[in-house]
């Protein structure tokens, strides 16, 4: 004799196969996502064959993140599995990269050993939208240029402006995220936007030729060009060897001393490591090591008519 119900098992028996609870079937069922086929004599549910399949797909898409209202209309075939797939796949993007933000800012605060105001802050600035984020470093870089000698549309400036911006990709590496936190960090610092503002102005200078109608070599490659082949050879700032480089490097600018000062504060140097780091340009060669020597080097000569670092010589005409 043929029973129309043999096929069919009941809550108990599917929670079995499926590995499911009754409890988790009967939620889903009475939810309409997996409906019973038909009911025993006894008044219990029966369910089909394709109620394992469904609960297959449910289990699946539940690990997935995908919410009920959406796998309900899956399983309804009002949505296709590959809409509900793009859509939670873009989702999934937005949490990857918040987790990667809170990882940045962990591991900075684990590693700086933060107190809760600079965790705080560091919270903040990794959570901006892009917009947010742009306009945080644009505020930065107008407090740097805004009301300087260049500002007004120079070529000048407008390339240095360029090089100074950070530029966050779409889908950025953990160390870039953590570069851009302490990034943003630097620029809110008063004192550095105001290191950067006097840099920005002697750069735009050599490169607008403001002295002599026509452009003048650059002081840090002027430095670099004085000093390396000195401190290759071991020559001490106070060695008499290095009055020459001293006399050059004035020759260069009488203020140069202030200049290298500026230039060799280790917030500068930290800037430009973390903009190579976001941007993905290539590591930036250190020059601390002869801006050191130069700014030794100019300090220990005897001062001469009231113009630090100036060597122990007479004034040229």
């Amino acid at each position: 004799m043929n029973d129309p119900l043999g096929s069919l098992c009941s809550i108990g028996e599917l929670a079995r196969r499926t590995g499911l609870t009754v409890k988790a079937i009967r939620f889903y069922s009475d939810r309409g996502i997996v409906p019973p086929t038909g009911r025993s004599p006894a008044g219990y549910r029966l369910y089909g064959a394709d109620a394992l399949a469904r609960l297959d797909l449910v289990r699946t898409l539940r690990e997935l993140g995908v919410g009920l209202p959406d796998i309900r209309k899956v399983v309804a075939r009002e949505l296709s599995l590959s809409e509900v797939a793009a859509a939670h796949a873009d989702a999934l993007a937005v949490q990857i990269r918040t987790l990667r933000l809170r990882h940045a800012v962990l591991t900075a605060v684990a590693r700086r050993d933060s107190d809760p105001e600079e965790m705080d802050l560091m919270h903040r600035l990794a959570r901006l939208s892009e917009d947010e984020r742009r306009r945080l470093i644009d505020d930065f870089l107008d407090s740097v240029f805004t009301g300087s000698a260049g500002s007004a549309g120079s070529g000048a400036f407008v390339g240095i402006r360029r090089s100074l911006t950070p530029e966050l990709p779409d889908n950025p590496e953990p160390e870039q995220i953590a570069a851009w936190v302490e990034l943003a960090e630097l620029s809110q610092d008063g004192e550095f936007r105001a290191l950067v503002r006097r840099l920005v102005e002697h750069l735009a200078a050599e490169q607008e030729g403001a002295r002599g109608g026509g452009p003048r070599p650059g002081l840090v490659p002027t430095v670099r060009e004085l000093v390396g082949p000195v401190l290759a050879a071991g020559i001490e700032p106070g060695d008499g060897a290095a009055a020459p480089v001293v006399e050059a490097l004035l020759a260069h600018d009488v203020h140069v001393l202030t200049r290298l000062e500026a230039v060799n504060d280790p917030r500068r140097e930290r800037y430009t490591e973390l903009l190579a780091v976001i941007n993905g340009w290539p590591a930036p060669e250190s020059v601390a090591p002869v801006l050191d020597w130069a700014v030794e080097a100019l300090r220990v000569r005897e001062p001469v008519g009231g113009v630090p670092g100036a060597p122990d010589v007479p004034s040229r005409p």
